[in-house]
């Protein structure tokens, strides 16, 4: 069987990140929700999502297809379910579709028509930007539990200090002396050549990724995910990194969401709670406008190849798109607009070509080669957020 993750409705929600990838190339616990299904199902996947970002994250149909909304992180149950559907078959939950068999050349889908069998279990969903942190925890949880079965952890060097060991594996390659692991309140899973610097401490549950580094005396607290190709150092606290960032000194934030290709300058630290205690607003582009959060735990959202100065300060429920360059000695405002050079007293436009100019020399530092398809994604993306400058 064909298997395509489709956006669904969560899409806009989830802006600034879903500017440059589709929902299944999220990441939430150890893995990317393509990753997750991929893992689940024994097959490769591929995306139904925005037509600019199809040249990068192409759809793949066969004869036959199930479609499963990538918002939605597998259980073993609703995978079996999902496996077995057939013509006019479909899921439901929660009143939503959230899979359904459909053939190539299918001119409509008519759910009035299905056969939609309810499927009752609880399941994670990707509604919102705070569920990526907020159902970090747990996502690390059964990602471990998913990568780990029947399988040994590499050797642990004697001189970690390492509570709970049971629930801490290493991949091959990792590089650990003189680190302190608390994994009595969740897992640790510890990524293929990764280095864990001398006076490093975490607490589970945590999820450092391949080829990342954490710095010397690093304070990683519980729900915490480093993806791969990070440097990350500081005070770090139920924090989600998608990959090839670096937050490399000290600074502290909490409760956030970092994507890809971003830096943060050294004593950068954000909020992550109001004096009085009250909900934290965020910026939500659907609604053109700052929402309820729903939490009194909230700091940043940082899109892909975004930058922050030396000694920034961040407010609570900060929400930064894509492409910013931000600095100076005062708080920014709570929501910049993608492609923005944001100083102390105002916001201009960042110009296109030197927006990409410096995108291609963050790639270059992390080793990697800047491709045209990306260039060819943020101009596009260049285009869409004009109306939020």
């Amino acid at each position: 069987m064909n298997y395509i993750l489709y956006d669904g409705a969560s899409r806009e929600d989830l802006l600034p990140f879903t500017y440059t990838r589709p929902v299944a190339d999220i990441r939430i616990g150890v893995l990317s929700m393509k990753e997750k299904w991929e893992q689940f199902l024994g097959f490769t996947t591929t995306y139904l999502t925005e037509e600019y970002l199809e040249i990068k994250y192409p759809v793949v149909e066969f004869e036959e297809n199930v479609y499963i909304n990538a918002s939605v992180l597998p259980s073993h149950k609703l995978v079996v379910i999902i496996q077995s559907l057939s013509e006019n078959q479909g899921v439901l939950y929660n009143g939503e579709v959230i899979a359904f068999f459909a053939k190539k050349n299918q001119e409509s889908v008519d759910f009035e028509t299905y056969d939609l069998i309810d499927f009752s279990e609880e399941v994670l969903k990707l509604e919102k930007l705070t569920d990526i942190f907020s159902m970090n925890h747990k996502a690390i949880e059964l990602d471990f539990n998913l990568l780990t079965k029947n399988r040994e952890s590499e050797p642990i060097s004697s001189t970690n200090n390492i509570i709970g060991k049971e629930n801490v594996f290493l991949e091959k390659g990792v590089v650990m002396e003189f680190v302190t692991i608390n994994a009595s309140e969740g897992p640790v899973y510890i990524g293929k050549d990764t280095l864990l610097m001398e006076g490093s401490l975490i607490r589970g549950p945590f999820s450092l990724g391949a080829n990342s580094v954490l710095k010397m005396g690093a304070k990683i607290y519980g729900g915490t995910t480093i993806g791969p190709n990070c440097t990350v150092g500081g005070e770090v606290k139920n924090v989600v990194f998608f990959g090839n960032s670096n937050k490399g000194h000290d600074g502290y934030l909490g409760n956030s969401v970092v994507g890809e290709w971003c830096n943060f300058g050294a004593d950068t630290n954000c909020s992550n709670m109001k004096n009085n205690h009250n909900d934290i607003k965020l910026w939500n582009y659907s609604k053109n406008r700052f929402v309820p959060s729903g939490f009194r735990f909230c700091g940043l959202f940082l899109g892909d190849y975004s930058k922050l100065g030396i000694n920034s300060m961040l407010n609570t429920g900060t929400v930064i798109g894509v492409s910013v360059n931000s600095f100076g000695a005062k708080f920014p405002k709570k929501f910049i607009p993608s492609f923005s050079w944001a100083g102390e007293d105002n916001i201009v436009e960042y110009t296109f070509d030197k927006a990409i100019d410096a995108a291609k020399k963050m790639s270059g530092l992390k080793n990697k080669e800047f491709i045209e398809k990306d260039a060819l994604i943020l101009r596009h993306v260049f285009e869409l957020s004009k109306r939020f400058r």
